[in-house]
């Protein structure tokens, strides 16, 4: 089940679906009578191709996801509840967000742009929490090493002690990824780091099973304000990647409302 949700979902990914509706519209007119489809095909392929490959369009559904919670801010008041004491954080759960192992490769070089992100700023604020444990969370999915075991060996390199570190080597997805930090963690309230575009749905995914994160959204790619700038106007595969993030979590998001997950 795992491996055909990510394979469906790929297929709806704006590149991936203009070119398969482009070929398949392409096959309709070089080898069939059906030029009328085939032109149909090809047509709507470039149009979702070019609407997407613009930040002022897909901009407007990446937005919304990543301005959701506030980024965590260490002497906001508004970043731990007011019923908590910041002595309280006990754990900093950081999310993985993608890893290729490779023993040629300094640790650091193996684990994703999303995933160095989030673990920076997992570091960031865990350094501020004196007695707090850094929970590293990443299955190993397609890859012999798990996610976690590559995030905890940049960490140490960085100056986190081994002490410190908590692994969660097990989980496939985000729910997965609940599931395993639940019995962690337990009720205590944590800090829950991911991608910005990836935190409304992770934190609905925790609070769902009983669970209290404080969100700290980080690795935004709108950060434009106002929503327009110079680039807003010219095609890029900047903008086709932001279309993917948010495709991507508005279908997990679907996907684990059905499910009740969320």
């Amino acid at each position: 089940m795992f491996i055909l949700k990510k394979i469906i979902s790929v297929f709806l990914y704006p590149l991936p679906l203009s070119l398969l509706l482009s070929f398949l519209g392409l096959y309709f007119l070089w080898f069939t009578n059906r030029q009328k489809a085939g032109k149909i095909l090809v047509s709507v392929g470039l149009i979702i191709l070019t609407l997407f490959s613009y930040s002022i369009i897909t901009n407007r559904f990446l937005r919304p996801l990543e301005r959701k919670y506030d980024t965590f801010e260490i002497k906001s008041s508004s970043a731990v509840p007011e019923t908590e004491d910041e002595s309280m954080i006990k754990f900093v759960v950081v999310l993985g967000g993608g890893h290729t192992s490779d023993p040629e490769l300094p640790p650091i070089s193996q684990i994703g742009k999303d995933s160095l992100v989030r673990l920076i700023e997992g570091i960031r604020v865990y350094r501020k929490y004196p007695g707090a444990k850094l929970l590293l969370s990443g299955g190993a999915v397609f890859d012999p090493i798990s996610e976690a075991e590559i995030m905890a060996r940049v960490a140490r390199e960085i100056g986190v002690p081994e002490r410190d570190i908590i692994l969660e080597s097990k989980s496939q997805d985000t729910r997965d990824e609940a599931l395993f930090i639940k019995p962690i963690v337990g009720n205590e309230p944590f800090v829950l780091v991911t991608t910005a575009s990836h935190i409304p749905r992770s934190m609905a995914l925790f609070k769902k099973l009983g669970m209290n994160p404080i969100p700290s959204p980080i690795g935004h790619s709108v950060k434009d304000r106002q929503g327009l700038s110079y680039y807003s106007f010219f095609p890029g595969t900047g903008s086709i990647r932001n279309a993917e993030l948010a495709i991507h979590e508005y279908l997990g998001m679907t996907w684990a409302k059905l499910r009740g997950q969320m």
